[in-house]
């Protein structure tokens, strides 16, 4: 499936928030991107917000229009509140597990090292980035010299970042185990997502 690979920076300029990371251009440039700066635009409509909000989170979890749509779809034929249960689903694919894990030191990292055959669930490998995990599904890296490298890299790379209280991590075995489904203070989501799920139920 195709992935945004335009430029990374102007996108979380536009939303005001850091979409993709922390970066030190939306420190010194706090408005948005394009020819006229800073300069005051047009109030938005309740559409745009909700327009925005779906945007901000499909760029961060990395999912193109029809699977983010698809995602929503299948939150809100479940019981519980729709926004959260959407959250959790994107919260517990198998890519942004691996991420929070910190073999993939970015989503899209960890996207990668899932499509190329690195990582195993329940001892079975798996290269469908949007699998859903649950409960006591145990994540691992291959034991193969390539996989363990990538994973040893990126896992020195995210030192920085705390593994969830709803994810167990063993980094000498290169294995994680969800331990429970993350409630919605976990998450702390990067976009209000009932404005999400109004915006979908027009």
């Amino acid at each position: 499936m195709a992935r945004y690979t335009g430029p990374r920076v102007r996108i979380s300029r536009r939303f005001g928030v850091p979409i993709f990371g922390p970066t030190k251009y939306l420190e010194r440039r706090n408005y948005g991107p394009g020819m006229h700066g800073p300069k005051s635009r047009r109030k938005t409509t309740d559409y745009g917000l909700g327009l925005i909000e779906k945007q901000k989170l499909r760029y961060y979890y990395g999912l193109m229009e029809k699977q983010f749509r698809g995602v929503y779809e299948k939150a809100k034929n479940r019981r519980g509140v729709t926004g959260e249960t959407m959250l959790q689903i994107l919260e517990t694919r198998l890519d942004n597990v691996v991420f929070h894990l910190g073999f993939g030191n970015t989503r899209a990292a960890a996207r990668q090292l899932v499509g190329h055959g690195h990582v195993t669930v329940n001892g079975r490998k798996v290269s469908i980035s949007s699998y859903a995990l649950k409960v006591n599904d145990v994540i691992s890296i291959k034991n193969n010299n390539v996989s363990r490298q990538l994973a040893t890299k990126n896992l020195e790379i995210s030192t920085s970042r705390s593994v969830p209280d709803w994810l167990s991590l063993n980094k000498e075995e290169f294995k994680g185990v969800v331990m429970r489904i993350p409630t919605r203070d976990e998450i702390q989501p990067i976009a209000n997502e009932q404005a999400v799920v109004e915006f979908y139920s027009r």
